[in-house]
């Protein structure tokens, strides 16, 4: 499908609110320091990521996959998630306890990098300020099983939560398996301090402001998440103060015009699917 086509959601979508929302970033910092908490799936973005040569381009290449897979038509999104899928086939982990070998695309390892996704997405917006109901919220959660279908996860695989009630639960349960490893420390410091240009660095706000959003996403986190990071010098961030400065960025972000504010890729879906009918959403499946 190309013009017209609503692509996975649509914008009657809870999923292109949230998506589109400027508490978005900080929704994905906070599920990187908490996917970051599963020793074997830390150990196989340690073994397997560019993230250490290359941090800001895998936070774009992230970035990117879940714009295309959100905003883009139905056929841009099955090739984005084909292509990922098609790395993932040829990558393992390693637990660092038992020393098993898992592959990437392992249905447990998938689920915790989906859960982590779907939890962080939608409670950043809901701290920031964006008004959802508990119902718009079991709705976001229950459209985001079409991406975990993308990703590889089928019914015969592994259950998908569809509700908060699920998500919670699958928290509850995957608790006493997550600990902070080396390289959850390593990656929590170069998600922190990634390397800049010295002037970049010291002559322009870059490095405080990334600070300031890395901050937010920490004092996001579940309180039981933050106290597996249990050799920080000092937490840097807290509930309170994580919520106001989301608060004041969010506002601060809605000011500006859509032109400035908006994606390219959001813009694209706008102008793509102008005039389709709202009654098409209903075609889409769960």
């Amino acid at each position: 499908m190309g013009i017209g086509d609503l692509g996975l959601y649509g914008p009657e979508s809870v999923t292109w609110r949230i998506h589109a929302d400027p508490s978005f970033a900080v929704g994905g910092l906070r599920a990187l320091l908490l996917q970051a908490l599963h020793p074997v799936a830390m150990a196989g973005v340690s073994a397997n990521s560019g993230y250490r040569a290359d941090p800001w381009g895998r936070l774009q290449r992230t970035t990117e996959y879940v714009a295309v897979t959100t905003f883009g038509t139905t056929a841009a999104a099955e090739d984005a998630a084909r292509r990922v899928r098609r790395v993932h086939r040829r990558l393992t982990a390693v637990d660092p306890d038992s020393g098993e070998v898992y592959p990437v695309d392992d249905p447990g390892l998938l689920l915790w990098v989906h859960c982590c996704e779907v939890d962080s997405f939608l409670y950043a917006a809901r701290r920031g300020g964006l008004r959802l109901s508990d119902a718009d919220a079991d709705r976001y959660v229950a459209e985001q099983v079409r991406q975990a279908r993308l990703i590889g996860l089928t019914p015969e695989s592994v259950a998908v939560p569809r509700t908060t009630a699920e998500l919670a639960a699958y928290f509850t349960d995957i608790r006493p398996r997550l600990r902070a490893t080396k390289p959850a420390y390593e990656g929590l410091r170069l998600v922190s301090v990634p390397p800049m240009r010295w002037w970049v660095r010291w002559a322009t706000p870059a490095a405080p402001s990334w600070g300031a959003l890395v901050a937010m996403g920490f004092g996001l986190l579940p309180g039981w998440a933050k106290q597996l990071y249990t050799h920080l010098p000092a937490m840097p961030g807290t509930e309170l103060t994580a919520t106001a400065s989301l608060r004041a960025l969010r506002t601060a972000v809605l000011a500006l015009p859509p032109s400035v504010r908006e994606s390219p890729q959001l813009k694209a879906a706008r102008a793509r699917v102008a005039g389709v009918p709202i009654r098409r959403l209903e075609m889409l499946p769960a």
